[in-house]
C-alpha cells in the first residue's frame, strides 16, 4: 500500500494513540492522519499524574507528548472532545458525531478505565479514581497539609498517590484486601519492602482488609471495613484495577478477551485494523500465551509495531516487557515476567533501600525487580532478552559486577 494513498484514523488520543501518529511521521508516512480523542486536551504523558503532577512539580505543558503546534504542522487532524460511536469494517468508516470518516488503516488506542467500586457510598463526593489528567486535577485539589487520604487498593497507582499525599504534608492510609500490597504485580520480597518503606514514612498500611462501604454526609468522611473499623478520611482514592475499553472493538466484531486480541505487529484479526496500548491483549513472546500489559513501554512498543506495519517498514525487534514506579526516593524498575520461574535470588539488602530480586528458570533470568538498582535492571533486561545463562552464585553476590554474572 502506497503511503500517500493511505488514510489513517486513530481512535484514542492518549499516550499510545499520539505515539502512533508521531512514529508514522518519523517513519516517513505522508498520508492523512486523523487522531480522535474524547478528552479535551492533546495527547499527554500519564505516569506523572500520580507523582509529579499531584505534588505540583509538573504542569500541563510539561505533560504534553508533543509541542501543541506539532499536530497541525505535521498534518495530523487532531479532534479532541469527540467520541467514536461505531466502526463499519465493510465500508471502512468510523462514526463521530453522526458523521463518518473513511479509513484505509484504523488504529484502536482506546485505553482502559478505572474499575468502579460497587459499594454503598461509592458515589459520594471525594471518592475518586486516577486515570486521566482531569482525575489527577480533582485529586490534587483535595490533597495538602493535614488532609487524610484513604487509598482503597494497594497497587502501584495507590502507593504512588499515598507517597505524593505524604510529600504534601498530609496523611495516608492504604487499605488492601490481600495479605500484602502489590500482591498481583510484585514478588513477596518487593511487597514486604514497599509495605515497610511506606510505614517508615508514616503511612498506615492495612492488609487483609475488606472494604464494605463508604460513609459521609454528601462527601466521604470514612471508609468502612468488614470488621467494623472506620477509617476517617477527607478523600478516598479507589485503585482496584482497570478494565480495557473494548466495547467499540466488540461491537465491530473484533476478537476480544479482556483486551483486543492482536498479533506481534499489533494487528487485529481484521487486516486493516490495529490496536495498541492498554486496550490490547498481545502475544507473550518469550513467556508464551498472551498478556495484557498496562505500561507506557508496552504502549510505545506497540505504537512502533503498528506504525511500522502501516508505513511499510520492517517490524522492530521484540522488547522485553518492562515497567517502573517512583515512590518517595525509591525507583522500582521491573523487566520480564515471573510467571514460569522456579526460584528467586535476592541481590543486595532491602534495608539499604537498594536491592534486586531475580526470578530464574534453571540458569536463565526470566524477570528482575530492581529498587534503586539501575545496573541490575539494565543488565537483567539484557540477559533476559538474550536468554544468556548466568551463574546463580555470582548473581547473589553484590560484590560481583553484573557484567561478570553471565556464566
Amino acid at each position: 500500500m502506497e503511503s500517500h494513498a493511505t488514510r489513517v484514523v486513530i481512535i484514542g488520543a492518549g499516550h499510545a494513540g499520539g505515539s502512533v501518529a508521531g512514529f508514522l511521521r518519523q517513519y516517513g508516512f505522508d498520508g492523512p492522519i486523523t487522531l480522535i480523542g474524547d478528552e479535551p486536551i492533546p495527547p499527554y504523558q500519564r505516569p506523572p499524574l500520580s507523582k509529579a503532577w499531584l505534588k505540583g512539580e509538573a504542569d500541563a505543558d510539561s505533560l504534553q507528548l508533543k509541542d501543541p503546534a506539532w499536530w497541525a504542522d505535521n498534518g495530523c487532524d487532531l479532534r479532541l472532545g469527540q467520541t467514536v460511536t461505531a466502526i463499519d469494517r465493510e465500508a471502512k468508516t468510523v462514526t463521530v458525531g453522526g458523521k463518518t470518516i473513511p479509513y484505509d488503516a484504523l488504529v484502536l488506542a482506546t485505553g482502559s478505565r478505572a474499575r468502579a467500586l460497587p459499594l454503598p457510598g461509592a458515589d459520594l463526593d471525594g471518592v475518586l479514581s486516577l486515570r486521566t489528567a482531569a482525575d489527577a486535577e480533582h485529586l490534587k485539589a483535595h490533597l495538602g497539609s493535614g488532609t487524610r487520604l484513604a487509598v482503597i487498593g494497594g497497587g502501584y497507582v495507590g502507593l504512588e498517590a499515598a507517597a505524593s499525599a505524604m510529600a504534601l504534608g498530609g496523611a495516608a492510609t492504604i487499605i488492601e484486601r490481600e495479605p500484602r500490597v502489590l500482591a498481583r504485580v510484585a514478588s513477596a520480597p518487593v511487597s514486604a519492602f514497599y509495605q515497610a518503606a511506606h510505614a517508615r514514612r508514616g503511612v498506615e498500611v492495612l492488609t487483609n482488609a475488606s472494604v464494605t462501604g463508604l460513609e459521609g454526609d454528601g462527601a466521604v468522611s470514612a471508609v468502612v471495613l468488614a470488621d467494623g473499623r472506620r477509617i476517617a478520611c477527607d478523600v478516598a482514592l479507589v485503585g482496584v484495577g482497570a478494565i480495557a475499553n473494548t466495547e467499540l472493538a466488540e461491537s465491530a466484531g473484533l476478537d476480544c478477551r479482556d483486551g483486543v486480541l492482536v498479533d506481534a505487529s499489533a494487528r487485529t484479526g481484521d487486516p486493516a485494523i490495529w490496536a495498541v496500548g492498554d486496550v490490547t491483549r498481545r502475544p507473550g513472546g518469550l513467556y508464551g500465551g498472551d498478556i495484557r500489559f498496562e505500561s507506557v513501554p508496552n504502549a510505545l512498543e506497540q505504537a512502533k509495531q503498528a506504525a511500522s506495519a502501516i508505513a511499510g517498514r520492517d517490524q522492530p525487534p521484540p522488547e522485553v516487557p518492562w515497567f517502573w514506579s517512583d515512590q518517595y526516593d525509591l525507583k522500582l524498575q521491573m523487566a520480564g515476567l515471573a510467571t514460569d520461574a522456579d526460584r528467586q535470588i535476592l541481590r543486595g539488602d532491602p534495608d539499604s533501600e537498594r536491592f534486586a530480586v531475580f526470578h530464574l528458570k534453571g540458569d536463565l533470568i526470566r524477570c528482575v525487580e530492581a529498587v534503586n538498582a539501575p545496573p541490575e535492571f539494565m543488565a537483567g533486561r539484557l540477559l533476559i532478552a538474550r536468554q544468556t545463562p548466568i551463574d546463580p552464585a555470582k548473581l547473589a553476590d553484590p560484590s560481583v559486577g553484573m557484567k561478570e554474572v553471565a556464566a
